[in-house]
């Protein structure tokens, strides 16, 4: 399998997920390029949330994300009570956990030989024009 490079649409995507779940306060996310030990994908995205709730909030966020971005999800799955939530993006999967079906699952464990991939989040910033008044003119 070719070695993926720092510019690879699935690297691309992973990264912009990360950023997505960053966005609503998602846990510790990690990304593992796993594309050379299986054929299901090239990456995992793994994170946690605090509770169920906040773990669907993530996924309702990277899933509304990616379809405005173009990236199509293909599936997604859950337990009935949001603990674990895989969204399928065909080169990309994310997990989000709770943090204990996250320790109970282990997955950064089960994929230890898989390097891991630096997220390197730059949230755009809104620039906001701030008009001075002009200053009072003096008689």
């Amino acid at each position: 399998m070719p070695k993926k490079t720092q510019d690879s649409p699935a690297r691309q995507v992973a990264l912009r997920v990360v950023g997505f779940a960053k966005d609503k306060q998602a846990i510790d996310p990690v990304v593992l390029e796993v594309g050379s030990a299986t054929n299901l994908c090239d990456y995992f995205v793994i994170c946690s949330a605090s509770t169920g709730v906040q773990a669907r909030a993530i996924y309702e966020e990277i899933s509304h994300r990616c379809k405005a971005e173009g990236v199509k999800v293909h599936h997604w799955a859950a337990d009935e009570n949001n603990t674990w939530i895989m969204v399928d993006l065909f080169d990309v999967v994310v997990h989000i956990f709770t943090e204990e079906a996250r320790a109970f699952y282990n997955l950064e464990h089960l994929w230890c030989q898989a390097p891991r991939v630096k997220p390197t989040i730059k949230r755009a910033r809104a620039k906001v024009a701030i008009r001075k008044k002009p200053a009072a003119r003096k008689r």
